[in-house]
């Protein structure tokens, strides 16, 4: 009864967390601002840390759905 959504939010979360690391990664790769307004290398760490853990997340969602 559970399986679908925890699929459906494994599947949201690793496409979240890939994009976002590959958002920064082309941001970064073209020193171009991650976010406006804010320290270049804040925004580029922060962003990469919660791409891994949206990923990770949806990995594990998907690992034991």
């Amino acid at each position: 009864m559970e399986r679908g959504p925890a699929i459906f939010a494994g599947a949201a979360f690793v496409v979240f967390g890939a994009a976002l690391l590959l958002w920064t990664a082309a941001r970064t790769r073209l020193r171009a601002p991650v976010a406006h307004g804010v320290s270049p290398v804040a925004s580029a760490v922060l962003s990469v840390l919660f791409g891994a853990a949206a990923l990770g997340g949806g990995i594990w969602c998907l690992i034991y759905a």
